[in-house]
């Protein structure tokens, strides 16, 4: 019990120093799982947030677009392995994760649960959606865990990039005709109570930030985020000419931050134990491209067979 006791000590003691903890490191079993739990559900995120996008793909209004638009998609792809590389360090199979994807068993973030109806969701994605998870994954570059914070640098700054894309979207929508600037206030309408839950529940009813915040996997809490959120998007939307659906939404100059409206949090639950709008249309879309990729798997599987089976003939020879 007591050496127990002193690698607990020496392993917080490590993380109150900033240094780093690496796969091969001692932590306790309850980091680990809580970082398994964590990077697996924002790689799933990455995985099941091309969805929603790739559905305009074929649909943007010129070729610029649908270029930008198809290297950002790619993008969430990339990030998505990024992230189940760092998951697999703490010792789960990637299969395991995808498994517990499609069962239901693993969450992803209740966003991506939204229809885009209009091509101005692209540009509310981008700016609102992208623009959140910034805030958050900013913080995750100066999370305790290396492989976790090393992902996470690169992922920034492409994530930067969709943030700006998203914007100037809905810009050239507001700059446009009054059909153009009102599918710009509509899509800005629908998808800001969905990004101000993307932070997750209310810190009193957070059961996991308290013990990550002393882990130092998270640097601020929910409500801390989402305040930040509110703070940056009131002063970008008097750019688009546009206005946030609050009604609540004022500057509190004693405070010096913008108070805010409460979250409908019957409709954030209920999008997260899977009744969402397109809860089970995004869990069918990857459990049918799964399935159909795996004869790709197969395939890549047994070239790489081969090749190791030449290497050690090679060797011998």
């Amino acid at each position: 019990m007591s050496v127990l006791i002193n690698q607990e000590e020496l392993f917080q003691d490590r993380v109150d120093n900033e240094i780093k903890i690496e796969p091969r490191d001692w932590m306790p079993d309850a980091y680990r799982k809580t970082l398994v739990r964590q990077i697996s559900q924002h790689a799933h995120s990455e995985i099941v947030g091309m969805l929603p996008e790739g559905n305009w793909i074929s649909r943007a209004p010129s070729l610029k677009r649908k270029a930008i638009l198809l290297a950002k998609v790619q993008d969430e792809a990339g990030h998505g392995l990024y992230l189940y590389s760092a998951a697999e360090t703490l010792g789960t199979s990637r299969e395991q994760m995808i498994n517990d994807l499609h069962s239901g068993k693993a969450k992803y973030s209740s966003i991506f649960n939204y229809p885009t109806l209009t091509w101005a969701d692209i540009g509310a994605i981008g700016w609102l959606v992208d623009g959140a998870a910034i805030l958050n994954q900013v913080m995750l570059c100066r999370t305790s865990y290396g492989p976790y914070a090393r992902a996470m640098v690169r992922i920034c700054k492409e994530e930067s990039f969709h943030q700006r894309q998203g914007f100037d979207i809905l810009l050239t929508l507001s700059r446009g005709t009054p059909a153009q600037k009102e599918m710009c206030q509509d899509a800005i309408n629908r998808w800001w109570w969905p990004s101000m839950m993307m932070f997750g529940p209310r810190d009193s009813e957070s059961t996991n930030s308290d013990q990550s915040m002393k882990w130092k996997i998270k640097r601020k809490s929910n409500d801390e985020l989402r305040q930040n959120f509110v703070d940056m998007c009131a002063e970008q939307v008097k750019v688009l000419g546009m206005t946030l659906p609050d009604a609540d939404l004022k500057w509190n100059e004693a405070e010096g931050k913008y108070d805010f409206g409460e979250i409908d949090w019957d409709e954030f639950w209920n999008v997260v134990k899977g009744n969402g709008p397109c809860n089970k249309q995004r869990l069918d879309a990857r459990r049918k491209a799964w399935e159909e990729g795996e004869w790709v798997r197969e395939a890549a599987s047994a070239f790489a067979k081969k090749q190791q089976q030449k290497q050690k003939q090679d060797k011998a020879a």
